[in-house]
């Protein structure tokens, strides 16, 4: 029982003791409020009751009450004595209800349940659930004032352009300590609005990845938006606790920072271009020779002469960027000196930015990042990048590889390609009615199936287009990460050739990286794993505690261990699609998830893709290789 309810339970019980007892000083001829000797003996005698959570005595109860002392017998009360009653309403636990103008009319404005202020009813149905927790008090004024919390708050949201954020999408509304409870009340909705609206984008995005593109899926917790009234309830600084909300990972921090300085420059076009032309080599002449000295810190000379100092810078900055470390200076080489034009550059990490909201919060302690635009791999223990490699990804378009985060299981060792029945059913099929020997020619084996269907595959061994070992971790796109046969491919500046998985070009380094995070104790080498070449397919299993996340990731913009910020083509036109959903038509939708079909290409990523004629002359493994992406 609340102490209300106590309150009016004890009032009650005195009022009956009061009548009881000028019934029995009637009774006995006394006279009320002249206390004599024996009455003030009787009335020591007396026991006062112990306090205790019971019902008030009924009128029976009372009439039939032995009065202590030498009356020995049972005094009637008079039948007009009315016995007060207190029903289960009254003494049950009510929210307390703040008696203040301004929470009647809050109670009016969510109680009227329309939209006028809620964007989503979700939030509406949250924010009603909080404020009637609270006897809808106000949480943003005091005394009709905004409060130091109101004021935090407030002003966060004017600044989240910091954050690679709209403040104009977050609205505060004025606060006027002249208004009256009515205009209070629906100020107070509104900042509230606009509060529950900014920690969903900035915990999970202002734009929804189902927009961007059909290969792209996270699993991601939206806050709960009486959850984060009650963390702003809660006494912390309103400022802090919704910064908190953004990606707290440390290549999130980075952008965020390069963000503000990009900006500084905005009214600075930079260093001029430098333009294309043809290859220079050693001792060759050139007019653009000044300039890129100048840009990669090369001495001064009085010529334009491509000598052998620069062309070592050139090829030092080639292998920093990842391209043909030729030390030739080629046009790549240029654009790459060049940047991206830098009134870009803010775009670029504001898009890079976004999708960081997409990822996980926890990316785990031991992960694997891949970064699709830079077309590398890494591995993070413990906050340390422990290993990097160069990937093969997939190809623009359907055959992309795709943006998610799993968990890897298991390494295969000798694994069989099975070719997927689709493949059989639009690709294979056809080619076996032209030529029945085009599949024993490249390596693959066709069998019945039990059910009479055809099963195509091709077993293990080094010419298997998914070499020696395989990284399973389970996923809707049915990608991994593989060996592959086609080494040469490594050596180019730009790798996009896949059907979407990840070919990796030091796979048995990476098993050995992997296995000593996951089972130190097992003593894994490269050597230990190629004995396990073989014949038959062999799994090594990861304890399931140990597992890493895999996060396959579309990073054009990021920091390096330098603090240099580094751009990288856009090869699958994401920055522009999220640049599109931020500032286009959309715009007021972009943050609403969208269905989209499980397999938007019909076919499966781990396909073989048969050339348009199935012979290959006295070679027949010409070209082979090439189809296995």
């Amino acid at each position: 029982m609340d102490t209300l309810g106590m309150r009016r339970l004890d009032k009650r019980k005195a009022a009956l003791a009061g009548v009881a007892f000028a019934a029995l000083f009637a009774a006995w001829g006394g006279t009320p409020g002249i206390a004599t000797a024996d009455d003030r003996a009787l009335e020591n005698r007396i026991p006062v009751p112990e306090p205790a959570n019971v019902p008030p005595p009924g009128l029976a109860e009372v009439k039939q009450t032995a009065v202590p002392g030498t009356v020995d017998t049972l005094v009637p009360l008079p039948e007009f004595i009315e016995v007060p009653q207190i029903t289960r309403e009254e003494v049950t636990e009510k929210p307390v209800i703040v008696e203040n103008p301004v929470a009647d009319k809050l109670r009016d404005l969510l109680a009227a349940r329309n939209d006028r202020i809620f964007d989503r009813k979700k939030d509406r149905d949250g924010a009603v659930a909080f404020y009637t927790a609270r006897g809808f008090a106000p949480l943003w004024t005091d005394g009709g004032a905004l409060t130091e919390r109101g004021k935090a708050a407030i002003a966060y949201l004017k600044q989240v352009d910091s954050e690679g954020l709209d403040p104009a999408d977050y609205p505060t509304p004025q606060f006027h300590a002249d208004a009256d409870p009515a205009a209070l009340a629906e100020a107070e909705l509104k900042l509230t609005n606009a509060i529950l609206i900014f920690a969903r984008h900035a915990q999970n995005g202002r734009v929804h990845w189902s927009r961007v593109s059909a290969d792209i899926f996270y699993n991601q917790v939206v806050p709960e938006p009486a959850d984060i009234l009650a963390k702003l309830a809660g006494g912390e600084d309103a400022g802090r606790l919704l910064a908190s909300f953004n990606p707290q990972h440390e290549g999130y921090k980075a952008l965020k920072q390069k963000l503000a300085e990009a900006r500084n420059k905005s009214g600075n076009a930079g260093p001029a271009r430098i333009a294309g032309g043809a290859l220079l080599k050693v001792g060759m002449q050139d007019s653009r020779v000044p300039r890129i000295r100048e840009r990669l810190g090369v001495p001064a000379a009085d010529n334009e002469i491509y000598d052998k100092p620069l062309a070592d810078a050139v090829k030092k900055f080639q292998v920093q960027r990842k391209l043909n470390a030729s030390g030739n200076l080629n046009n790549a080489t240029v654009d790459a000196i060049n940047g991206p034009r830098r009134d870009r550059d803010a775009d670029v990490i504001i898009a890079n930015m976004e999708r960081w909201r997409w990822l996980p919060r926890d990316l785990g302690k031991t992960y694997v990042m891949v970064n699709v635009p830079d077309y590398t791999l890494k591995v993070v223990s413990n906050g340390h990048t422990v290993w990097t490699t160069k990937i093969v990804v997939g190809k623009p378009g359907n055959l992309a590889t795709p943006m998610l985060s799993e968990t890897m299981k298991f390494i295969t060792v000798n694994p069989t390609w099975n070719v997927p029945p689709s493949i059989i059913q639009n690709e294979y099929l056809p080619a076996l009615r032209d030529d029945p020997q085009a599949m024993e020619r490249i390596g693959l084996r066709v069998t019945t199936n039990p059910d009479g269907t055809i099963h195509i595959y091709q077993p293990p061994g080094d010419r298997n287009a998914l070499g020696r070992i395989r990284f399973n971790f389970p996923n809707k796109f049915l990608v991994y990460q593989h060996d592959t046969p086609d080494k040469h491919l490594f050596a180019h500046d730009k790798r996009a050739y896949s059907h979407g998985c990840m070919r990796v070009e030091n796979p048995l380094r990476y098993a050995e990286v992997l296995l000593s995070l996951v089972l130190p104790k097992e003593n894994y080498t490269q050597e230990r794993i190629k004995r396990m070449f073989g014949t038959a397919e062999q799994d090594i299993q990861f304890p399931e505690a140990l597992r890493p996340t895999v996060h396959l990731t579309y990073q054009t913009a990021f920091v390096d261990d330098a603090g240099k910020l580094e751009l990288r083509e856009d090869v699958y036109g994401r920055d522009q699609r999220v640049l599109a959903l931020l500032k286009g038509d959309e715009r007021r939708v972009a943050d609403v998830a969208i269905e989209r079909p499980r397999n938007p290409s019909g076919v499966s990523r781990e396909v073989l893709r048969m050339p348009d004629r199935y012979g290959y002359g006295q070679n027949p493994f010409r070209g082979f290789f090439g189809f296995f992406r």
